[in-house]
């Protein structure tokens, strides 16, 4: 099977896995208590103005009929109308988030991956020594402190005791200088929006960073191992040759994987790091749209995770054939 035809199979399950998420989502959303139109409209509404609302989103219809007209505006890409915020588009709430969580995960993947594949990389050179141990450790505590806490500790050292950092108020860098105060140019925009962005950023990127170091570390030391590399040093090649050329390339195969799995931890921990530093992104409005049993948008924002989840899988699967050039899509050998 071709590259091409590789894809185009994985495509078409990626379909049926996000309707399967779709349907799961659209249920579970729909068992729970309480109702929306009641929330929105807070106690002492009439039930008349409430039969109005009900029925201009909907909720008057049976529950079938209700599945069938979602799952029609989602192949058509209408994820439908945001209750909570009394009718506004899903597909625009999301678009209008979704640049501030992309850039916080970005930032957060550019420093795990900038630190943790040459943090891995020495510490398999150097394997049982200080730095291997040290760098054991580290990634120990970072996968196992929750990302809240990491974010609380670091407002608490940082932003109020050293008045160091900024602990709210992210600015975007695209942002028109004239919006940002005390900056009179796109350049002093750039700064001061990753000036607020270190400490989210090294909240959300510790785990990963700890994730893809462990990965890293011990697919190296794999490699090391192999007969190649041995063979590679036996005629003279120099270590840092063998490292970067042999080993270094070779090693990546399962590091990919981890960063593709991590793609769906950093979307998870963006809801708590948005929170813990009232950013305005796609976790703070999952956790809005949950409060106020939002419907359309609980289903939407889940959808849209799903979508970006199928996607970076995908993505990793094609980068196997880029790393290693053995690795075949047909079913037999090649």
């Amino acid at each position: 099977m071709s590259l091409i035809g590789y894809t185009v199979r994985r495509l078409f399950q990626s379909v049926f896995m996000l309707i399967g998420i779709a349907t799961i989502t659209f249920l579970l959303v729909n068992a729970m208590p309480g109702d929306p139109v009641r929330i929105m409209l807070g106690p002492g509404t009439d039930q008349a103005t409430i039969d109005a609302v009900q029925s201009r989103y909907g909720l008057d219809q049976p529950l079938y009929e209700r599945y069938f007209n979602y799952m029609a505006g989602v192949a058509q890409g209408d994820l439908g109308n945001s209750i909570h915020y009394n009718g506004v588009p899903v597909t625009e709430k999301i678009l209008e988030r979704l640049p501030v969580t992309l850039l916080l995960v970005a930032s957060s993947f550019t420093l795990a991956i900038s630190m943790a594949v040459p943090l891995g990389a020495i510490a398999a050179r150097r394997q049982n020594k200080a730095t291997d141990h040290v760098s054991r450790i580290i990634a120990l505590i970072g996968v196992s402190t929750p990302s809240f806490w990491i974010g609380l500790m670091l407002i608490i050292v940082f932003a109020y005791q050293l008045n160091v950092f900024p602990s709210s108020g992210l600015i975007m860098p695209w942002a028109h200088p004239s919006d940002v105060p005390q900056a009179a140019n796109r350049i002093e925009v750039l700064g001061s929006s990753l000036y607020h962005l270190v400490l989210p950023t090294i909240t959300l990127g510790t785990l990963q960073t700890a994730a893809i170091m462990r990965i890293q570390r011990s697919s190296m030391l794999e490699v090391l191992n192999r007969d190649y590399i041995t063979l590679a040093q036996a005629y003279g090649v120099s270590s840092r040759t063998v490292l970067r050329k042999h080993a270094l390339r070779n090693a990546q195969l399962p590091v990919v994987t981890i960063i593709g799995i991590q793609l769906t931890t950093a979307l998870g921990g963006a809801v708590l790091t948005e929170t813990v530093f009232s950013i305005n992104g796609m976790g703070t409005l999952i956790i809005t749209a949950v409060e106020s049993q939002d419907y359309p948008l609980i289903m939407g924002v889940t959808l849209f995770f799903g979508v970006i989840f199928v996607v970076g899988v995908l993505i990793t699967d094609l980068l196997y054939a880029y790393l290693d050039p053995r690795i075949t899509y047909g079913g037999g050998d090649h």
